[in-house]
C-alpha cells in the first residue's frame, strides 16, 4: 500500500489487559479531554529550549569522571565530549524525519511499533520500564544524595546506607508530589531547573577567568595528551557510554510530536540550536574542571563540582553542592513525570496492565504508573554503583536508538512513496549506525556481564508479550484473577479510566496482533 500523506492520527482506546472488562464500576473522570489548545503548548514555548533543557541535567556532574577514567588523557576526554554531541546531532536528524513521517507522540515506542509491529514495540517499552527510566532515576537520585552528603563528609565517601536512604526518601517524596498534583510537579520543575543553570553558568564563568589568568596547564597540548594509560577500543566505547548518559534526552520532542505546531520547521530548528549549545556547555564545563583540578584529583573526587567549588570559590563553595542538589532534585521530578507518562501510554495501547492507564478520580494523576516507576527505581538502587548503572542504561539506550534508526531505513524501503516532510540523506543514518555497531560490539567485549544482563532482561519480555498481550483467549480463572487484581488496585489507588472509557473486547489494538497499526487499518 502506498500512502500519499501522513497516516491519520487515531485516538487510542483504553484497553483491558486480558481482553475483558473489570467488574468494578468505571466512573468517567472529570478531567477534561486534551484539547487542541494543548498543541500550542510547545509552540508558545520554544522547542529548542525544551530540547536543550531536557538534555542538560545531572549527567554533566556525573559523567566527566567516567569519561576521563576510560580515555586516559584530558585531550581525548574532551574529544569524546565533542564527538558525543556530533553523534547526538545525527540521531536527532533521523528522529526528526521519523517524527514528521509518523506524527504520533511516544517517540521510539510509537515508531518501532508502527514499523516493526507489536512485539518489537513491546520489547522497547519493556526495556524502558524495567531498565532505562528506573536506572536513570536511580543514578540521578544517588547523585542528589551524594552532593547533599558530601559537605557533611568532606574527607571521605558518604556512607553507603546514608546515601541510599536519602535517595529513597527523595524519590518517595517526589512520587507523592507527582501523584498529588500535576501543578505541583510542574512548579517544582520550573523552580529547580534554575539550579542546574546556575551551577553550569558559574562553573564555565570561573573556568574562563582561570584561563585568562593563565591557569590552564592541564589543557596545554603537551599535557592534555599525556596518557597515563593506553586506552583500548573497548575503553573508548565505555567512555562514549559514560558521555552519552549526559546527552540523553535529545529525542525528547519526539515524545510530544502531536503537541508541536509545524514540526517540519520546529524540529530541525530545535536540533540546530540545542545540540551545538549543549555540546558547547558540556565541553567548556569540562575545560573549566581542568583549570582547577588535575586528572588525578578529578578521578579521586566523589563529587566533581564540589571539589571544583572548594578549590576556586572559597567561602562561596557551598553554592556548588546546593546548585547540583537542586538540579538533580528537579531531574528526578522530570524523569518521574516522563516515565509514568510512558507507562500510561503503553497501558492504553494494551501492552501493559490496564491499571496503569488509570488516573486518580480527584487529582487526575496516573498513580499506578507512578508507583510502578518508583518501585522499579527503588529495586535498582540496590543493584550497583553509579557508574555501573550508567553503563546499563547507556547500553540499552543506544540499542533502542539504533533499532529505531534501522526502522527509518526499513520504512524507506517498505514505503518509498510515503509523504516525508523531512527527508535526511541516507549517509546520516548510515554513519550513525556504523558508530552504533562499533559502540555495542566493543561494549559487549569490555563489559560482557553488564551488557549481557541488559540483553537478557530485554529478552524476558518475549514470553511476557505472548502470554500477557498476544494470547487473547485466556482461561476464565486467569481473567478473573486479572480482574480482581485490577479492581483491588483501583480501590487501593482510587483510580478510574480517563474520559473516554474502556474499549470493548473486540476493539483490540493492532499492536497486540504484532501488525503495524497503519497496515492493519488498511486491511480493514
Amino acid at each position: 500500500m502506498r500512502l500519499r500523506g501522513p497516516a491519520p492520527r487515531e485516538d487510542p482506546a483504553h484497553h483491558r489487559h486480558g481482553g475483558t472488562r473489570s467488574p468494578c464500576p468505571q466512573p468517567v473522570s472529570s478531567a477534561p479531554r486534551a484539547s487542541q489548545g494543548s498543541r500550542s503548548g510547545l509552540a508558545a514555548q520554544r522547542p529548542a529550549n525544551y530540547r536543550s533543557g531536557n538534555i542538560i541535567g545531572s549527567g554533566i556532574f556525573i559523567s566527566p569522571k567516567g569519561v576521563l577514567e576510560h580515555t586516559g588523557s584530558v585531550g581525548l576526554a574532551l574529544i569524546i565530549w565533542v564527538l558525543g554531541g556530533g553523534i547526538a546531532a545525527l540521531g536527532s536528524l533521523c528522529y526528526a524525519e521519523l517524527g514528521v513521517t509518523i506524527p504520533k507522540s511516544g517517540g521510539d515506542y510509537s515508531y518501532v511499533t508502527e514499523i516493526f509491529g507489536g512485539l518489537a514495540g513491546f520489547l522497547l517499552l519493556w526495556s524502558a520500564v524495567l531498565i532505562m527510566y528506573p536506572t536513570s532515576l536511580a543514578v540521578i537520585a544517588l547523585t542528589f544524595s551524594n552532593y547533599v552528603l558530601q559537605p557533611v563528609f568532606p574527607n571521605c565517601i558518604p556512607p553507603y546506607n546514608a546515601s541510599r536512604i536519602l535517595s529513597m526518601v527523595c524519590l518517595l517524596l517526589l512520587t507523592w508530589v507527582n501523584g498529588s498534583s500535576v501543578r505541583w510537579a510542574t512548579r517544582i520543575q520550573d523552580i529547580f531547573t534554575a539550579g542546574k543553570l546556575l551551577a553550569l553558568a558559574l562553573i564555565i564563568t570561573v573556568g574562563f577567568i582561570q584561563i585568562f589568568k593563565g591557569n590552564y596547564e592541564e589543557l596545554a597540548p603537551s599535557n592534555a595528551f599525556n596518557f597515563w594509560m593506553t586506552p583500548s577500543v573497548g575503553h573508548l566505547a565505555l567512555a562514549f557510554l559514560q558521555g552519552s548518559f549526559a546527552f540523553s534526552g535529545w529525542n525528547f520532542l519526539n515524545y510530544v510530536t502531536e503537541e508541536l505546531v509545524d514540526p517540519r520547521r520546529n524540529l530541525p530548528r530545535a536540533i540546530f540550536i540545542s545540540i551545538p549549545l549543549v555540546t558547547f556547555v558540556y565541553t567548556f564545563t569540562n575545560i573549566a574542571y581542568f583549570t582547577a583540578m588535575s586528572p588525578q584529583e578529578l578521578l579521586s573526587s566523589n563529587a566533581v563540582a564540589v571539589t571544583f567549588g572548594e578549590k576556586l570559590l572559597g567561602y562561596f563553595s557551598w553554592v556548588m553542592p546546593v546548585s547540583v542538589a537542586l538540579s538533580t532534585f528537579g531531574g528526578i521530578n522530570g524523569y518521574l513525570f516522563t516515565s509514568s507518562r510512558l507507562c500510561f501510554s503503553g497501558a492504553r495501547e494494551g501492552h501493559l496492565p490496564s491499571l496503569l492507564a488509570m488516573i486518580h478520580v480527584e487529582h487526575c494523576t496516573p498513580i499506578p504508573a507512578l508507583l510502578v516507576c518508583c518501585l522499579a527505581t527503588l529495586i535498582i538502587m540496590l543493584v550497583g554503583d553509579t557508574y555501573t548503572l550508567i553503563n546499563y542504561v547507556s547500553f540499552i539506550n543506544y540499542l533502542c536508538y539504533g533499532v529505531t534508526i534501522i526502522g527509518l531505513i526499513v520504512l524507506r524501503w517498505k514505503k518509498p512513496k510515503i509523504f516525508r516532510p523531512i527527508k535526511v540523506n541516507l549517509l546520516v543514518p548510515a554513519t550513525y549506525l556504523v558508530f552504533w555497531a562499533f559502540l555495542l560490539i566493543f561494549s559487549l567485549y569490555s563489559e560482557p556481564v553488564v551488557c549481557g544482563v541488559g540483553l537478557i532482561i530485554i529478552l524476558t519480555g518475549v514470553p511476557v508479550f505472548f502470554l500477557g498481550v498476544y494470547w487473547r483467549n485466556k482461561p476464565k480463572c486467569v481473567n478473573r484473577l486479572i480482574e480482581s487484581m485490577t479492581c483491588w488496585g483501583q480501590k487501593l489507588c482510587f483510580v478510574v479510566y480517563p474520559q473516554g472509557g474502556v474499549a470493548e473486547e473486540d476493539d483490540l489494538p493492532p499492536a497486540r496482533s504484532g501488525q503495524p497499526r497503519s497496515e492493519t487499518a488498511a486491511r480493514k
